[in-house]
């Protein structure tokens, strides 16, 4: 598993909808009781083993997110992450008041799901030109062309995302979002796809 974390970009997207011919939206769930208005200084964060696919991440996605109106603040600037350590939530939440953030964007990689399809060769004849004739036809005996069969294998990246509104003492949750990226090309790719269909649902949904 370890080895497929690079693909979180998620941050951590055969293709259907979406911005990203690979990345499509499964789930999504806005807050019919959240009122809130307008964010202006967001909080992106990526949750991932890895600092530079996580970092990534939040640079890309904080890109799309700032705006005239809005500020968006990538975590591995103000946040404090070694590999392989757990950010302390008192420290997260002191950083957050310290720099007046009122909305955090989250994202975590949810699974990575492999399928491998069979698939079946197939067989194709072609009449040989001179079939009618019995020397052509000896000689060439309807020449065959055959496909053989192969193993098909498909990978599947599931990223969660939240946006929660940090006005409140808890962090009060305002849109919920789950994508699915298929067969990303690279780290790069995954990030794009995931990062644009974020900021698409959430100015559709007018979280942003």
């Amino acid at each position: 598993m370890k080895k497929r974390m690079w693909l979180f970009a998620i941050v951590l997207c055969g293709a259907t909808l979406a911005t990203g011919k690979s990345t499509r939206l499964v789930t999504s769930w806005k807050n019919p009781e959240y009122s809130g208005s307008h964010f202006r200084k967001v909080l992106v964060l990526g949750m991932s083993e890895k600092a530079g696919v996580r970092a990534d991440f939040e640079d890309a996605l904080s890109k799309l997110v700032t705006r005239d109106g809005v500020e968006a603040i990538p975590g591995n600037t103000i946040l404090l992450r070694p590999e392989d350590t757990k950010l302390d939530i008192n420290y997260l939440k002191t950083q957050i008041r310290e720099f007046k953030i009122d909305a955090v964007i989250v994202s975590r990689l949810v699974k990575v799901e492999t399928n491998v399809t069979y698939i079946p060769g197939q067989v194709y004849t072609m009449p040989y030109p001179y079939y009618r004739s019995f020397y052509g036809y000896y000689g060439a005996v309807y020449p065959v062309v055959y496909s053989p069969d192969y193993l098909r294998e498909d990978k599947t990246v599931r990223v969660e995302t939240n946006v929660y509104d940090t006005r409140t003492p808890e962090g009060t949750i305002v849109w919920t979002g789950t994508s699915d990226t298929f067969n990303p090309r690279s780290v790069d790719k995954a990030i794009d796809g995931v990062s644009k269909l974020i900021v698409k649902e959430l100015q559709k949904e007018a979280v942003l």
